[in-house]
């Protein structure tokens, strides 16, 4: 898989070399996008889609909106083209009244996008773009609904059948190292010399997913530990003076960072996939490992103890570890689904919330996210597929006989007022 990767790799790395589209075109923007979608010459076409590529780089925040409502407004699906479409498909279904139906309900804008990617480094640039149109966009339907084009197309671009999983260490190459440090997303990576400590050790690992048109660019990286027994905070597995093991020692796998890479791939998950496939190749390499877990904040929690007007600064930490399985297991979206996102990524992955651990991420961020409470989500190869079908079909989590324990002694529990109360002296 390595091998065809990598020659996946080569030939995307070939075929994107840089372009440039010669001298700049004077047309307005609209003009030269009505030539791209209508164009039959590939010449004319990549020149017209090196042209609004390069022009959009350069436009400020202001032109960027105005493009992106151009996009949203005159290249959006006609509905009474559309409704007479499927009227004369539903009178008379046929390969013709299909396509006709097909081709109504397709906007210009997504024709507009594959024509972009023509251009060689294109879909990097397109990743951009619509970062862009995230961040700007906020609540406009219009545009939200122009988002909704790029992600139907980036599903298709950045499906598994395309991602090469990497393995980073510290031979990687400089650039792709310093993104690793830029793109941690859970625990800040505060120095080269804290980034060799969680490559170089016999008992760590990293791995990310690129694609091959961006082979520069990880989307989404893991930080693994390997350890004796599943650990219960995150100062002690990253600790400076801790003693590694070998690898052969190890019995366990935490994946204790996943950090997106993205902006503009939002909404497009890769983590499912990576965490599997790291498994997987973690336990061929290593016959001894048997359990799979995460080591993960709860980013909400804070959030919701002040929301519920639960004190907590001063909680006990069994009285945090309670609070914290009666988040994960109980507060809910108005979909049902827990309220917590790292919860529901897991979860949905076909994790269980196996342990709750108080005073586990004693750093700022920690404090102020989880009051330093961390979980272990286990992974069960063995059962991580009916784990994800009943999360998916009945909203069920899949939760430890401890967590349960947890869980049901904070429902009995008046926290507002025990917590509240000072201790008898």
């Amino acid at each position: 898989m390595s091998l065809f990767g990598d020659l996946l790799s080569t030939i995307f790395e070939r075929r994107n070399l840089p372009f440039s589209p010669g001298r700049q075109d004077a047309r307005p923007t609209e003009e030269l996008i009505g030539e791209l979608v209508g164009a039959a010459g590939e010449i004319t076409g990549l020149a017209a889609a090196g042209s609004i590529l390069q022009r959009f780089e350069e436009m400020d925040d202001d032109g960027k909106l105005t493009f992106f409502r151009h996009l949203a407004a005159d290249m959006n699906i006609d509905p009474e083209h559309v409704r007479s479409t499927l009227d004369a498909y539903e009178a008379d279904p046929s390969k013709k009244s299909y396509r006709a139906f097909m081709a109504a309900v397709e906007p210009d804008r997504q024709e507009l996008i594959r024509r972009l990617n023509q251009i060689p480094g294109a879909t990097e640039r397109l990743v951009r773009m619509r970062s862009d149109l995230l961040r700007l966009g906020g609540t406009d339907p219009a545009l939200q609904a122009l988002d909704q084009d790029f992600r139907h197309l980036f599903l298709s671009w950045f499906n598994r059948g395309f991602l090469v999983l990497r393995p980073i260490s510290w031979e990687s190459p400089a650039h792709i190292l310093e993104k690793i440090i830029a793109y941690e997303a859970v625990h800040e990576i505060e120095s080269w010399e804290d980034l060799r400590r969680r490559l170089v050790p016999v008992d760590r690992r990293c791995f990310a997913f690129f694609h091959p048109s961006m082979p520069d660019e990880p989307l989404i990286f893991v930080e693994v530990a390997l350890t004796a027994e599943i650990p219960g905070s995150i100062q002690g597995l990253l600790a400076e003076d801790r003693e590694p093991i070998t690898a052969e020692e190890a019995r366990t796998a935490v994946f204790y960072s996943i950090s997106n890479c993205q902006e503009g791939l939002a909404g497009i998950s890769f983590g499912n996939s990576l965490i599997k496939q790291v498994a997987a190749d973690l336990s061929a390499e290593l016959p001894g490992l048997k359990t799979f877990v995460t080591l993960s904040p709860i980013p909400g929690l804070t959030k919701w103890l002040v929301g519920k007007d639960i004190p907590f600064a001063e909680a006990e930490p069994k009285q945090l570890r309670q609070l914290a399985a009666h988040y994960l297991l109980s507060a809910k979206r108005p979909d049902g689904l827990p309220l917590d996102p790292v919860a529901r990524f897991h979860l949905g992955n076909g994790a269980q919330v196996h342990a709750i651990h108080a005073d586990a991420d004693i750093s700022e961020k920690g404090r102020v996210q989880s009051a330093g409470v961390m979980v272990n989500y286990l992974y069960d190869l063995g059962r991580v597929t009916q784990n994800h079908e009943r999360y998916a079909t009945q909203k069920e989590v899949a939760a430890s006989s401890d967590i349960r324990g947890l869980e049901s002694a904070a429902r009995k529990q008046d926290f507002s007022r025990q917590v509240a109360e000072p201790p008898a002296v």
